[in-house]
């Protein structure tokens, strides 16, 4: 049963990923960047990160996404369908909203809901981090990625005097 509900969740994303392109992303432009490109920064940066990600999971660029494949990196969130889900919580907890967002929660939980324990923990653990969802990814790619991941997870600087 389980299959037949994330199939149908497959349908549904395939239908409205360029849509949502479309309207939600048409001020938005893609990067610069190839994934081979992305592979050539050093070996501790964003950009490379980035690469291994779309190496290790056999995954290709998809125009104007390329921030949404860094929110995994940096929250840790997996590519299964309760995880894609569970990271539309977690960026609902940064601050994010729009109809999507919105559309893509809903949906998920209406369809899979023994994960509701997992969704309330991501939506805590995006409240307890610095609002990211709206950076620009793409000028932050030579940054070291687990300085930039902790930054981002601290929600409050610690000040040492």
């Amino acid at each position: 049963m389980k299959k037949l509900r994330i199939r149908f969740l497959l349908f549904v994303y395939e239908k409205t990923q360029k849509l949502y392109r479309k309207f939600f992303k048409k001020k938005k432009r893609q990067w610069q960047f190839s994934q081979q490109q992305l592979l050539e920064f050093q070996s501790d940066s964003l950009g490379r990160k980035l690469g291994e990600f779309y190496q290790r999971n056999g995954f290709t660029m998809i125009p104007k996404m390329e921030n949404h494949d860094v929110h995994h990196l940096i929250t840790g969130c997996g590519t299964q369908f309760e995880e894609e889900i569970a990271m539309q919580y977690l960026l609902l907890g940064n601050g994010k909203t729009n109809a999507h967002l919105l559309a893509a929660i809903i949906l998920g939980t209406l369809i899979l809901p023994e994960y509701i324990t997992m969704y309330v923990n991501a939506f805590k653990k995006g409240k307890d981090m610095r609002p990211f969802y709206h950076w620009d990814f793409e000028s932050l790619l030579w940054q070291n990625f687990e300085h930039l991941k902790d930054f981002i997870q601290q929600k409050h600087t610690i000040t040492h005097f």
